[in-house]
């Protein structure tokens, strides 16, 4: 990959305020949900239910689709990622303090969840990012590239 595509890449990783998951339900069909993350680097990690629709279509199939956008006023400045991975559910007291670590730095308010009875009812999920279709309007409408991510 191309270091001002991994750039690219990072900035809107980096900068995203939210992210799109889509997870697979038992019934074929996508579930898309939009959901708070953290990144380090090309690392994504966000918390959800234990209970939850997308913890279950996840612990029976990993595979992931998520969108993350810029803010934009015009349609001509759109820049986004379009990203398919694996997702996996932390269980690793180690890598469950490094997500948690991640996601308190960008969302401080967080800290009031840790040590309570909430944070119980929440995982924390390492996405993987395998291919990731840049999305970027000021080359041109409809603008993308492919990218490969290696493991």
């Amino acid at each position: 990959m191309e270091n001002a595509t991994r750039q690219f890449i990072l900035d809107i990783l980096d900068h995203g305020k939210d992210l799109t998951l889509a997870t697979v339900r038992p019934d074929g069909y996508p579930q898309a949900t939009t959901v708070s993350y953290a990144n380090d680097g090309m690392t994504i990690y966000v918390g959800i239910g234990r209970n939850s629709q997308k913890a279950k279509n996840i612990s029976r199939n990993n595979k992931v689709s998520l969108t993350i956008n810029k803010d934009y006023q015009s349609w001509n400045d759109i820049q986004g990622l379009s990203i398919g991975g694996t997702a996996e559910i932390l269980a690793d007291p180690e890598q469950l303090r490094h997500a948690a670590d991640c996601l308190i730095r960008r969302f401080p308010q967080l800290k009031d969840w840790t040590g309570s009875n909430q944070s119980d009812d929440i995982l924390l999920v390492r996405i993987h990012p395998k291919v990731v279709s840049v999305l970027d309007y000021q080359k041109g409408f409809g603008h993308t590239e492919l990218a490969s991510i290696e493991s």
